[in-house]
């Protein structure tokens, strides 16, 4: 008997499919749905730093002072006035969940900085949060600011954080570090529980009738998968903590190369949206297929084989294979040589 139980941030999951931050978190009859699916765990829509600062009306001030790193994230707030009761929203959103569905919910905070609003994760233990996940949205943009000062800031928030609750903490990162395995492991030691590799940013685009900045490619494609699998293949067994993989997770394939390469659990978003919740069991019914094939009776018996530090090619996901695929690619028949 296939067992697909897993433990993720030393919680208890009945599969390693969570159901990421996202719009398919933001209500209990979702979460419900998808728990009613098959979930192991959902990650709530996040809350940004900015709608819990603006609870603190003092803070004003502050946000719109050339210290804070995007002010002009106070017109958008400012022109959305229901915004203001999103945090009372959002406790109440984590007690209904957890009154409502027997699985782990994960609350979800999108920051940029150490200060004033760190009082918050607090309420969102007291209010029942299996975990919690922290959306670490620093794009290295500013010339002001030097990649030391960026990197200082992750480790302001783990500690402010870790200070106050008492829960699991997960961190979601981008990969824009110049020495990023260096900076993971460094991370891990900070007493996380989690890093999820990696967080998704805005991608602009521009409309040439309008003259306007539009977003751009919002759902991940199954391509995306590349850049995570390689860096979960190459950080498993070298953090202290548990990883996850996010971006590009759109089959059961995809899930399982992802633990294949070390992660202790994969986030879904995108698949969803596109094939609705019902997909959650497609995705399970495939995972449990392959590991009958192979023999495999739980998740722990398979995970990590494909790591770097696992695998006998430890070159695979380094510059071996990027010289193989170049020198093996050929050239299109319209080419004349």
């Amino acid at each position: 008997m296939v067992n697909l139980q897993c433990k993720y941030l030393g919680l208890d999951l009945k599969n390693p499919l969570i159901v990421g931050s996202s719009g398919l978190t933001d209500s209990v009859k979702l979460i419900r749905q998808l728990e009613e699916n098959g979930a192991g765990a959902v990650v709530l829509k996040s809350l940004f730093e900015e709608e819990i600062l603006l609870e603190l009306k003092a803070n004003m001030s502050r946000m719109t002072s050339e210290s804070f790193l995007y002010p002009e994230t106070v017109e958008y707030y400012e022109e959305h006035d229901t915004i203001r009761e999103s945090t009372d929203h959002y406790l109440e959103l984590i007690r209904q969940s957890r009154k409502a569905a027997n699985l782990p919910v994960i609350a979800s905070i999108n920051c940029m900085t150490a200060s004033q609003w760190t009082y918050f994760p607090k309420l969102i233990q007291e209010a029942g949060a299996d975990a919690l996940e922290l959306n670490l949205f620093i794009l290295p943009s500013d010339f002001k600011r030097t990649a030391a000062e960026n990197e200082k800031l992750y480790f302001d928030i783990i500690k402010e954080i870790r200070q106050s609750i008492q829960i699991p903490i997960a961190l979601k990162v981008s990969f824009y570090f110049s020495n990023l395995a260096a900076f993971l492991k460094k991370l891990s030691e900070t007493g996380i529980q989690g890093l999820v590799l990696f967080n998704r940013f805005y991608n602009p685009d521009i409309d040439i009738d309008k003259l306007e900045v539009v977003s751009s490619q919002v759902m991940s494609h199954p391509a995306d998968i590349s850049l995570s699998l390689r860096w979960i293949a190459i950080m498993a067994g070298k953090v202290n903590c548990d990883l996850a993989a996010t971006t590009g997770i759109h089959d059961g394939a995809a899930m399982i190369k992802q633990i294949l390469a070390g992660a202790k659990a994969v986030e879904v978003a995108s698949a969803l949206y596109i094939n609705g919740p019902e997909y959650i069991q497609n995705m399970l019914s495939e995972l449990q297929q392959w590991m009958e094939s192979k023999g495999y009776s739980s998740i722990d018996e398979f995970r990590g084989l494909m790591s770097q530090g696992m695998s006998q090619n430890a070159a695979a996901y380094e510059r071996v294979q990027f010289m193989r695929y170049f020198r093996g690619f050929q050239k299109p028949n319209f080419f004349n040589d």
